[in-house]
């Protein structure tokens, strides 16, 4: 893989030097040098799985970082707060003599403004989710359903699409097919496919139409739902919870990939699950290892984290 050009050594060392310029040189609290130790550690990663060495960073791969921050959804201000962190890391190492010329010298920070989707927190999605009535029939699949959406960050529309023959719960992935009909491997949590799982006594009750039988989730008429149903459950169990924000299932996979990406996931896996590159399912394994992606974001996942703490489990 790309990522083994990379010498994890020589990161180390380029990262305790400038841990060590920000506190004598610079003066920063602990606190200031830990957060940019955090966002240069996006950066780094990302490069590690580019396989592109730091000194070897041109503005082309800067231009790739910066888009893959907005594609994942993150706020304007926190792009711009990690982009001011990349600057000041490779002024410091020009400073050092380590480069010749700083290829962010050109980098643009990103326009504050633009409307970006809410966020919810961890505590809300467990609000949400724990307002779902498992008395009802379609509770739990309500629950598998919302579960799955924070789990895996699919679109509405591929949830829905989401078939039976595409779930590979022994190995730990869904296989997902996107926009364009891009195909990809999606890691899921042990948590949601025991919701999943719940669900499928209540769905081996129901009457399937014919031509929706391969489908997941399941109408009490026997069909696939629709995106429509989706919203509509979404916007019940947001109010059930006592949540005020616009919230769409679109705002769990933004919040899927912000959570994500906060807790300190790699941005490029970050991408791979939310089929933001052009991977098909073959490709991926020449872009980021398969068991490597299922373990940064299952890793990272925070409700997955809480899980662990709760219950002293294994993921």
């Amino acid at each position: 893989m790309a990522e083994k050009m990379v010498d994890k050594d020589e990161n180390n060392r380029l990262v305790r030097k400038y841990k060590q310029y920000l506190r004598l040189e610079r003066s920063f609290s602990a606190n200031t040098i830990d957060a940019y130790l955090t966002d240069l550690d996006k950066l780094l990663s990302y490069l590690l799985l580019e396989g592109v060495r730091v000194k070897d960073v041109t503005l082309d791969v800067l231009h790739g970082f910066a888009a893959g921050l907005h594609d994942v959804g993150i706020h304007p201000r926190s792009q711009a707060r990690v982009i001011s962190g990349v600057k000041s890391f490779f002024r410091f190492l020009l400073l050092d003599g380590y480069i010749e010329s700083d290829p962010t010298e050109l980098l643009e920070s990103p326009k504050i403004g633009f409307k970006i989707p809410e966020v919810l927190t961890l505590d809300e999605i467990d609000r949400i989710i724990s307002t779902v009535d498992l008395g009802k029939k379609e509770g739990q699949r309500n629950r598998a359903i919302l579960e799955t959406l924070y789990s895996c960050g699919l679109r509405v529309s591929e949830l829905v699409d989401l078939k039976l023959s595409e779930l590979y719960f022994d190995e730990g992935f869904i296989k997902v097919e996107g926009k364009g009909s891009k195909q990809r491997l999606v890691p899921i949590s042990p948590r949601a496919i025991k919701e999943i799982r719940l669900y499928f006594y209540d769905r081996n009750a129901v009457s399937v139409k014919k031509g929706h039988e391969d489908y997941v989730f399941l109408s009490r008429r026997g069909t696939k739902l629709s995106r429509i149903m989706v919203f509509h459950m979404i916007k019940e169990q947001v109010q059930a919870a006592g949540i005020t924000k616009n919230v769409s299932p679109h705002t769990f996979r933004h919040s899927f990939a912000t959570h994500l990406l906060e807790g300190g996931a790699n941005l490029k896996a970050i991408q791979c699950m939310l089929g933001h590159e052009s991977l098909a399912t073959t490709e991926i394994y020449t872009h980021i290892d398969r068991n490597m992606l299922r373990s940064e974001i299952i890793g990272h996942h925070p409700r997955n984290i809480r899980y662990r703490e709760r219950h002293g489990a294994g993921e």
